[in-house]
C-alpha cells in the first residue's frame, strides 16, 4: 500500500494588485515600498492588528510539518553567509518544524527553540521539496515564500493547494506573485471576507 503523502500548500500575503513586497527592499525596510514603514505593518495589518478575527487562517499558516522559504524570505544577508543571521522570527520561530532555506551558498543546519531548524539547501528547488517531504512524513510541506519562490513551485506544477490573503491597497510595483508563471487552472475551494482581508484557497489544477 501506498504511503499517503501530504499536499504542498502555500500561504501568502498580497496587494490588490498582486505585490507581495514593494521596491527598494532593505534590511530597515523588507517589504520596501509596502505603503507603509516597510516592515509590511499594512500588508500583514489583518494578523496582528485583527488576530481574532483571523484565527483560523493564522492558525492553517503553521500547521504544516516542514516548510520552504526562499532566502530573501529567510533574512537580507546576500552573498557569503558573512554573519550568523537566523532569520527575522527571533530565537523560538513560529514554525516548530524544519525549515528548508533555498541558497546557493552552503551552510550548516541553524537549530533554534521550539523545535524549529533551519536547514540551507543549495541544490534547487526539487531537492528542497524531497527534503521537505522526507521529513513531514505524511504531512503538508508549505511553500512560505517569498512570491519569487511560491512563483518558482508554481511554474514547476508542484503546489497543490494556493491560499492568497488579499488586502485592501495596491503598491503598483515590486515583487509579484505569477511573474513569469504560465497559465493556471485553479479551483476555488474557500472564500472568506474580513476587516482587512480576503482570504482565497484554491485547488491548483494545472
Amino acid at each position: 500500500m501506498t504511503k499517503r503523502m501530504g499536499r504542498v500548500v502555500c500561504d501568502i500575503t498580497i496587494s490588490a494588485d498582486g505585490y507581495s513586497a514593494g521596491l527598494n527592499q532593505t534590511e530597515e525596510r523588507p517589504f520596501g515600498d509596502d505603503g507603509g514603514d516597510g516592515s509590511g505593518d499594512k500588508l500583514h495589518a489583518w494578523m496582528f492588528d485583527t488576530p481574532d478575527e483571523n484565527r483560523a487562517e493564522v492558525d492553517q499558516m503553521t500547521a504544516a510539518k516542514a516548510f520552504i522559504m526562499g532566502r530573501n524570505m529567510f533574512g537580507p544577508v546576500r552573498g557569503a553567509w558573512d554573519r550568523r543571521w537566523k532569520g527575522w522570527w527571533g530565537d523560538d520561530p513560529p514554525f516548530h518544524a524544519p525549515v528548508f532555506v533555498l541558497t546557493h551558498h552552503a551552510r550548516e543546519p541553524q537549530p533554534m527553540d521550539g523545535g524549529t531548524t533551519y536547514y540551507f539547501v543549495t541544490d534547487g528547488i526539487a531537492s528542497a521539496l524531497a527534503q521537505a517531504r522526507a521529513a513531514a512524513g505524511d504531512g503538508d510541506v508549505a511553500i512560505q515564500g517569498g512570491a519569487t519562490t511560491i512563483n518558482q513551485y508554481l511554474a514547476a506544477g508542484l503546489i497543490d493547494e494556493l491560499r492568497l490573503h488579499i488586502v485592501p491597497l495596491t503598491l503598483g510595483a515590486g515583487t509579484r506573485l505569477f511573474e513569469g508563471v504560465p497559465p493556471l487552472r485553479l479551483e476555488q475551494v474557500g472564500s472568506r471576507s474580513a476587516s482587512l482581508v480576503t482570504h482565497l484557497t484554491y485547488r491548483v489544477l494545472a
